[in-house]
């Protein structure tokens, strides 16, 4: 019995150290084949397309918006909020439909979740409407993010969507099964009085934040090169608390004391409507 539980936890250990690595198969094995699929970048600090100020300046225009879209469901949020309230109320305004018709007015364009043009990828995300630039935010990843010493052992088995960040941060994008319990349950833990830290709506089919559909944009192939990279941001301190409403991502655990994590997908060109985001899943930093 001792023998059998010895092979049982070294098949164990063995699937986890794999899973922690599980770029690096995939890349030794296409390296070659797969050329266009790979980005390279020169160092961690050349990773970033934009810089960290214009994304934070970016997020907070458009959550501003959306936030000023919904005031009916605001008001008594930001009467605890007085000096800031006038921010939003400033001018009357009539309310759009839906956040993408939010985004069309603000970026002009917006993105959705439809079946992907590439053969067998399922789900991807288009440009519906307007004319994205380059440079602009498009999409957001999603979801929990946990620290390099945190489980994620049991939400990972066969999860696609989790994503590694550089310094080995992960953010499981999952909306389904034990990911989306998770999810809510860390959302529901962290508020600070009646404002929400994060934004469960992308556990939805309808978004609040329309930005919160990155994890189902698809890897590009070599006939079809990517049109967006991800760039990771840390939330800072300041970000305004009403608008943290917006953010699509929460931290496993409540005393975590480094700033929340968040990757957005930032166009690498221009992008017309009807355009699928492609991008690559595996980024080699030398």
């Amino acid at each position: 019995m001792t023998d059998v539980i010895k092979t049982l936890f070294k098949a164990f250990e063995v699937r986890w150290k794999s899973y922690r690595h599980r770029f690096v198969p995939w890349i030794a094995l296409n390296l070659q084949k797969n050329q266009r699929t790979l980005r390279r970048v020169k160092g961690r600090s050349q990773d970033k397309l934009i810089q960290d100020e214009r994304v934070f300046a970016s997020l907070v225009g458009f959550f501003t918006e959306l936030l000023r879209n919904d005031l009916q469901n605001q008001r008594e949020l930001l009467r605890l909020l007085p000096a800031r309230a006038r921010i939003y109320s400033s001018d009357e305004r009539e309310e759009c439909r839906d956040s993408r018709a939010v985004m069309m007015k603000t970026s002009g364009f917006s993105v959705e979740r439809k079946s992907s043009s590439l053969q067998g990828a399922g789900t991807g995300v288009f440009v519906t409407g307007g004319h994205v630039r380059k440079g602009n935010i498009v999409a957001m990843y999603p979801g929990t993010i946990y620290q390099s010493d945190e489980p994620i052992f049991f939400q990972s088995i066969k999860n696609p969507f989790v994503f590694r960040c550089i310094d080995g941060i992960l953010i499981d994008g999952n909306d389904k099964a034990i990911s989306k319990a998770v999810y809510r349950s860390c959302s529901g833990r962290d508020r600070v009085g009646p404002f929400h830290l994060s934004d469960c709506s992308w556990l939805t089919s309808h978004p609040l934040n329309p930005l919160a559909v990155g994890q189902y944009v698809n890897n590009c192939s070599n006939e079809r090169e990517a049109n967006v990279c991800y760039q990771e941001f840390d939330v800072p301190n300041d970000f305004p608390l009403e608008l943290r409403q917006y953010l699509p991502n929460n931290n496993y655990k409540s005393d975590t004391q480094r700033p929340l994590r968040t990757v957005v997908l930032v166009s690498l060109r221009d992008i017309i409507r009807g355009e699928e985001l492609l991008s690559n899943y595996y980024t080699i930093v030398h």
